[in-house]
């Protein structure tokens, strides 16, 4: 996958897109493909249909309240670990970073963030500053082990362990453990189909903007296509393949031709909610604001002051924070000598956030309002 890019904020547009665009393949033009075609399914089975929507959308309509880590580390965490954190080359990856550093601290542990430019020569760079500096543990997350197999290789030589995150790796050959892998993400795209059948009324005729660059987000994508097909049967989908550097470049104007193509169009899903940045003002100027409804998938402060201020509809959130703390709850019971097991099983929280339940324009919030004490609880720091 490409450098983490959840939390992107407007702030930090141009230095994402740089370093996604790196890594955009010379082969990934836009193209399109069906899925569908035909009018929504009437009768019972449509009814049906939305009424399984409905229900399955419910579980992730209210804010959660509980960690799904409940066993307590204990024992007695050491301190004075030292955790090399390899940032992408992203603001998100320096936020999830920052997140991290706050919940290593409340251990005793020292983090040493190593940069870089989002390019695999200087990601390399940055495992090999690792290898130097044999911590007790290496962090890094959004870029597949073929870009620094090498250097995971002499890690697991120094029996150093290695937390990735957001990557379709797999645990193992070094890999102490993976979270947030393809067997996660794929709900992400179950809650923008059901909540697209649900806010259609089972007459959707959507399309599905999707960078397949981006090899984790193929599991978003398939999860959207089945539960679309299962919630809204009958209903049109088309996918649109769109390259890393259409976002801040021309990605409003992609959609705008896009739906003057297709004036059926009635909703739009983006498999990442960077690219809809930008999009509601061109919808506006072509007078289309009206016509179509949007949900992003990994949300940010730009989706949720677009959902608050009526120019989208919903947005999957993502747990920013709490992914960060599980990392470092995973340390500590490898530290302490046991499997990090629990942490690579929790079924980390996600919420569709609309404007009955949005929580904040102004700031990436986590979705357990009290993680950090619960996070404490299991440490024995409570």
């Amino acid at each position: 996958m490409s450098p983490d890019w959840r939390a992107v904020r407007p702030r930090t547009l141009a230095a994402a897109v740089a370093g996604l665009a790196l890594f955009a393949c010379a082969a990934c033009g836009s193209g399109s493909g069906s899925s569908g075609g035909t009018a929504a399914a009437g009768g019972k089975s449509q009814t049906a249909a939305v009424a399984a929507a409905k229900t399955a959308l419910a579980q992730y309509t209210t804010r959660p309240t509980a960690l799904p880590i409940t066993t307590p580390v204990g024992k007695a965490i050491p301190t004075g670990k030292r955790i090399d954190f390899i940032l992408c080359g992203v603001q998100s990856c320096k936020d999830l970073a920052d997140y991290f550093t706050a919940g290593a601290s409340a251990l005793g542990w020292r983090v040493n963030e190593i940069a870089t430019q989002g390019t695999p020569q200087s990601v390399q760079a940055g495992w090999n500053q690792a290898v130097r500096d044999k911590p007790d543990a290496v962090v890094a997350g959004g870029f597949e082990r073929s870009v620094f197999a090498t250097q995971l290789a002499q890690l697991k030589a120094m029996n150093i362990p290695v937390i990735e995150s957001s990557t379709a790796d797999t645990v193992g050959d070094g890999i102490t453990m993976l979270i947030d892998g393809p067997q996660v993400v794929g709900v992400e795209g179950r809650i923008m189909a059901a909540w697209t059948a649900v806010d259609s009324g089972g007459s959707a005729d959507t399309v599905y903007f999707d960078l397949p660059t981006y090899s984790i987000l193929k599991p978003v994508a398939d999860e959207f296509k089945s539960n679309y097909a299962t919630y809204c049967p009958g209903c049109k989908l088309d996918v649109v393949d769109v390259p890393i550097t259409a976002i801040g470049n021309d990605m409003p104007d992609r959609v705008v031709s896009y739906l003057r193509a297709h004036p059926g169009v009635n909703h739009i899903a983006f498999s990442l909610g960077l690219m809809d940045v930008g999009v509601p003002a061109a919808l506006r100027a072509a007078g289309l604001q009206k016509s179509v409804h949007t949900v992003s998938n990994i949300g940010s402060t730009v989706n949720y002051q677009y959902i608050a201020s009526g120019q989208s509809e919903a947005a999957v959130a993502f747990n920013n924070q709490e992914n960060a703390w599980t990392q470092v709850d995973a340390l500590a019971r490898i530290f302490t000598g046991q499997s990090p097991a629990v942490d690579q099983n929790a079924q980390l929280p996600f919420m569709l956030i609309t404007k009955d339940n949005l929580i904040s324009t102004s700031t990436d919030f986590p979705l357990i309002a009290d993680y950090q004490e619960q996070f404490k609880k299991l440490w024995g720091k409570g």
